[in-house]
């Protein structure tokens, strides 16, 4: 982390192993947020437009959620500007037309209507306790896609289980995650269409939280494998590798710090490394 990662997992390190203030992660994340109250700059690596964009935004959120800031102004402005973008059913789409303009990973392509990155943002909004207008029109999006969990593919499956993880009507969503069951394979994984070889989303990529709405569709088994797993994927300069196109440096070292990062929130959070001492 010391030799690759941005400031901004840095610090995110320190807060989960030492401790340190949630502070200065905020002021790591602001250079990264627009006058429109979106995110752009790279914050997501694989498009690099410093105009907003969805990904990023949703970066931001999740950074802001992982901190415990329900309530922080910058949500409130980043909600505020997914409305701006996003179709008048609610859905937001994966990349904006700006970003063609800038270097991006091969499948950061520009689209219309929703995709499942309204399933993610939705879902933040909702563990951030949120509300808004864009949130609800989204909210009716997702139940309706929901609904037909045999067109739903790795992303879409993974996101729309974040939804239905922090969504408030339970019985619902514990209804909705048992629908899509049959999409998973015998270890539990979702294989990644188009992806590298071999790409597949795992248990922890699909469920990272013990006791969470999702984690039904996981037996114990699944989890200790997908943990046993992640341990043995750190390499000897202490940091992890990700599974899909690494497409330029400047990616590759920003993405090794967050799969890093998401790598020892895991294994912290399963027990499986000792938490801080406060």
């Amino acid at each position: 982390m010391f030799a690759d990662a941005r400031v901004l997992e840095r610090r995110r390190l320190a807060v989960l192993l030492h401790g340190a203030p949630a502070a200065p992660v905020r002021e790591a994340l602001l250079p990264y947020r627009n006058t429109d109250g979106g995110f752009g700059h790279a914050l997501e690596p694989d498009v690099r437009a410093p105009q907003s964009e969805p990904v990023s935004t949703l970066q931001a959120l999740e950074v802001l959620a992982a901190l415990g800031a329900a309530g922080d102004p910058l949500i409130a402005g980043a909600a505020a500007w997914i409305d701006t973008i996003a179709d008048a059913d609610g859905g937001v789409p994966f990349v904006l037309p700006a970003a063609a303009d800038y270097p991006r990973a091969p499948w950061m392509v520009p689209s219309d209507g929703g995709s499942h990155l309204t399933f993610a943002l939705a879902a933040v909004l909702w563990e951030l306790g949120a509300p808004g207008s864009w949130r609800d029109r989204a909210t009716e999006w997702c139940w309706d896609k929901l609904e037909r969990p045999e067109e739903l593919s790795a992303f879409w499956i993974k996101f729309g289980l974040a939804f239905l993880d922090h969504v408030d009507d339970a019985p619902r969503a514990e209804a909705a995650v048992q629908r899509l069951r049959p999409r998973l394979g015998t270890d539990g994984s979702v294989p990644v269409p188009g992806g590298t070889e071999d790409e597949r989303l795992t248990p922890l990529a699909l469920s990272g939280r013990p006791g969470s709405r999702s984690r039904r569709l996981f037996t114990a088994a699944h989890i200790e494998a997908d943990l046993d797993r992640l341990e043995a994927g750190q390499l000897p300069d202490g940091g992890w590798m990700f599974d899909w196109l690494a497409w330029t440096p400047a990616q590759e070292v920003e993405w090794r710090g967050l799969v890093t990062l998401q790598a020892l929130t895991q294994l912290l959070c399963h027990r499986r490394i000792p938490a801080p001492r406060s």
